[in-house]
This record gives C-alpha cells, structure tokens and sequence, in this order.
C-alpha cells in the first residue's frame, strides 16, 4: 500500500517539527490512540485501537525516526502487532517546507505492508480505511497548531448622563429661575399679573404692570352705585330671571 498527500499547517516550520516530534501532540493526532511513550531520543512506543471494515482489534508496536534533517524532514517506521487481526509495517517519509513566516507546508509518502486476516479484506478496503485515518490525523494536528481566534474587544458602555456630566441650566437675572437657584434671594417676577407675597413668604410683583385708566372704569363705578328703592342691580337682575324661568314653567 502507498498513499502521498500534503497540507498546509498554519504555523512555522520549527513548531510543525516540534509537534511532530511531541508523544502528547501524535496521541492527540493519530486516530484510535490510546498511548504514547517516548522510549528514546528517537524512538516512541504506541497503542491503538484500530476498526477495519468488521474487523477491530488493538495494535501496540515502536517507530523509529530515521533520516532526520531538523526542521526540515526524517522518515518515521515502525512496525505493529494487532494479535489474529494481524500485523502491519511501513515507513513514511515526511518533508516540511517554509511557505511563510506563520505556514508551513507538509508532504507525506507512506508505505506500507499488512498480513494476516486484515490482508484478507482488500486492498480496496485497506486503502481507503488508510487515507481516512491520514485525514483524520491531519485535521487534528492542523488544528492544535491553529491559533485561537482573539476574542472581540465588548463595547465601552456608556455613562448615564447623571453621572458623566452634570447638567446645568444658566440662571437669568430677575427670574424665576434665578430664584429657584437661590432660595435666599428676592422673590421671583411674574407674568401671570398676581402680586403679594409668595408661599414662601416673599414679595412678588409684576415686572410691566399696566396702569388703571380712571377715564375708562368710570362708568362701571356709576352704574355699580345706581340702587333702585335702595336695592342694588344684582337683586332685581336676580328677580328677573326668576320672573323669566316661572313663566316657562306655567305659560
């Protein structure tokens, strides 16, 4: 069985060979992985519980790292037992190339051998089981070395307006205001005509009070003072309309 592949990692080449070369990171990685213990400086031992068609069993065995070239590539074999499932033995030759200051890219070429009763499955069934796992891998050591996305700096929230700023109203001389300010101050003008002291007990007057025209109220006070047989005109208007509301009734 061969299969080659790459992919891109985004991270540099230095950490990329350094993930390839951490037991915690391949066991994160490799689907099915159970353990992985380094053993020697280039020398891991691993288990894994693999599925193959109807077929599941457990496959413990050691890789070796060979040809190593730092950062740039080494050859991984090994060769695992999985009891009467069978066994399986290969190599792979891994090659990381620098495409930027943050990516890397990763080329695989895998050779590999199986016997016994997995053997008796196909080829076709084998290869495709293969390039599955492959992905799997992949995919999950691509994203341990993804960095996290920088979470989005929360809105400032705004301050209420009692508390940023204090609002204040310019006071008018002589005004309502201007008293309000100053509960000690003269009391206020007004332009609604009353005048006399104010429920606080202090002077008010009307700023343009209009003066009385004796010419024009004359008549008033004549009319006032004119009292019919000593009555004065509100009683016999009174009388009046008492005559008019008696003849509605019983004319």
């Amino acid at each position: 069985m061969e299969m080659t592949g790459e992919r891109r990692i985004p991270a540099p080449r230095q950490q990329v060979w350094e993930a390839l070369n951490d037991p915690e990171v391949l066991q994160a990685s490799i689907p099915g992985c159970e353990s992985v213990e380094r053993v020697g400086d280039d020398q891991f031992q691993a288990k894994v519980a693999l599925k193959l068609g109807p077929m599941s069993a457990k496959f413990g065995g050691k890789v070796k790292l060979e040809n190593l070239n730092p950062p740039a590539s080494y050859t991984i074999s090994g060769e695992g037992n999985g009891g009467a499932m069978g066994f399986a033995k290969g190599g792979a030759d891994v090659a990381l190339e620098e495409v930027g200051p943050t990516e890397t890219l990763l080329t695989y070429n895998v050779k590999a051998q199986v016997g016994g009763k997995m053997a008796q499955l196909g080829g076709r069934l084998i290869d495709s089981t293969a390039k599955q796992m492959a992905d799997q891998f992949f995919n999950r050591f691509a994203a341990h070395l993804t960095p996290a996305p920088e979470p989005e700096p929360e809105p400032a929230m705004a301050e209420p307006a009692a508390q940023s700023a204090e609002i204040r109203t310019p006071a008018m001389a002589g005004t309502d205001t201007e008293y309000l300010r100053d509960a000690g101050g003269p009391g206020p003008l007004t332009q609604h005509g009353a005048e006399g002291p104010s429920a606080a007990g202090k002077p008010v007057h009307r700023p343009n009070a209009r003066p009385v025209d004796p010419v024009a109220v004359q008549p008033l006070r004549l009319l006032g003072s004119f009292q019919p047989f000593g009555l004065p005109l509100q009683f016999w208007g009174g009388c009046a309309v008492m005559l008019a509301i008696l003849a509605l009734l019983f004319l």
